[in-house]
């Protein structure tokens, strides 16, 4: 397992991506097999919720698109902190 988690371009890794990708393997393989940008999309999305109840589904929801194959958020604009 590497040492440091690669977060995205803008954003940095939140704890609790952090901690689901810790746990998961496989999980970590597909977040690492991302692009920056991609990784970035990710975070931000999770950033944007405004409940903690909207980001713990959040999570739950990455790590189910992660290990589906899933490279980017659906439905998702896009970051609005990239430049």
């Amino acid at each position: 397992m590497p040492k440091a988690i690669p977060a995205g371009v803008v954003h940095e890794l939140p704890k609790d991506l952090r901690a689901l990708l810790v746990s998961d393997a496989d999980a970590l393989a597909a977040w690492i097999d991302l692009t920056p940008l991609a990784r970035n999309e990710w975070i931000c999305w999770i950033l944007s919720a405004k409940k903690q109840e909207t980001r713990d589904r959040k999570i739950t929801r990455i790590h189910e698109e992660l290990l589906a194959g899933k490279r980017r958020p659906c439905c998702w604009p896009g970051c609005k902190h990239r430049k």
